[in-house]
């Protein structure tokens, strides 16, 4: 990949699964949302064990990618660690808690 090259769809899913994986983030859903939403076409759901994890796996991400050229539009939730949303565009990345999963259960929603 060329520097300031973006990063296919395809691929932008593939590099943040793998970096959720490489942090030891759990249980990886992967939702199709492309004309349910007018914001995005794909939701990564992600489970940490802590706020400590949560916002690890977040702040590996946000790092990693941005080493790669594809900084998100927006992060929101590191300050509290319940529930960290990265915004790459058509991909975005919810990383949260079990319980706040559970409370708010957006595959649900989304499916």
């Amino acid at each position: 990949m060329k520097s300031g090259e973006k990063l296919e769809h395809e691929e932008l899913k593939r590099f943040v699964k793998h970096q959720i994986e490489d942090v030891k983030g759990r249980d990886i859903i992967d939702i199709d949302v492309t004309g349910k939403s007018s914001v995005t076409d794909t939701m990564l759901i992600c489970s940490g064990n802590s706020k400590r994890h949560v916002v690890s796996i977040a702040q590996n991400l946000v790092q990693q990618s941005k080493q790669l050229g594809e900084k998100p539009l927006n992060v929101q939730g590191q300050d509290t660690g319940e529930w960290v949303l990265i915004d790459y565009g058509d991909v975005v990345v919810h990383v949260m808690q079990d319980e706040t999963r559970d409370f708010y259960q957006l595959e649900k929603i989304w499916n």
